[in-house]
């Protein structure tokens, strides 16, 4: 099982719509978050891979949506490695709302490491100290 990385978040009234309900596209601004943060808790900033090239877009995101989150919701977001294979990257995540730990929406970003020309990059072998981190995390190797 991958090491996963939980966030605690107050969903916001600016999140939501007039009946209190969170926008459904906000949530994958969450998974952002959760997976910034899993980023650098395990040692991986964003900022340096882009300093040094190195570019992770999404190109695929899946959600399924369970529950409503509602304003002022105390929610986790939790973000694991579901995938990886040393071109793609896919992060796993749930949403639960906090403190009876319902689960809200689950889903997955799937990404490719690129560099600035938008070639895609073989990260095991431009950035071994990555893939180290990244296959030590619970993704393949």
């Amino acid at each position: 099982m991958s090491e996963s990385f939980d966030i605690e978040l107050r969903v916001r009234y600016g999140e939501t719509d007039q009946m209190g309900v969170v926008y459904h596209a906000n949530y994958l601004d969450w998974f952002e978050v959760g997976r910034t943060e899993w980023m650098r808790q395990s040692g991986v900033h964003y900022r340096s891979l882009e300093e040094e090239g190195v570019l992770l877009p999404v190109t695929e995101a899946r959600l399924k949506y369970i529950q409503s989150a509602k304003y002022d919701d105390h929610i986790r977001v939790t973000t694991r490695i579901a995938s990886y294979n040393k071109v793609r990257l896919t992060f796993g995540y749930e949403v639960r709302r906090l403190p009876d730990n319902e689960l809200l929406v689950a889903g997955t970003t799937e990404h490719v490491f690129i560099n600035r020309e938008g070639q895609v990059l073989r990260i095991a072998k431009t950035h071994p100290e990555i893939h180290e981190v990244l296959a030590g995390k619970g993704g393949d190797s």
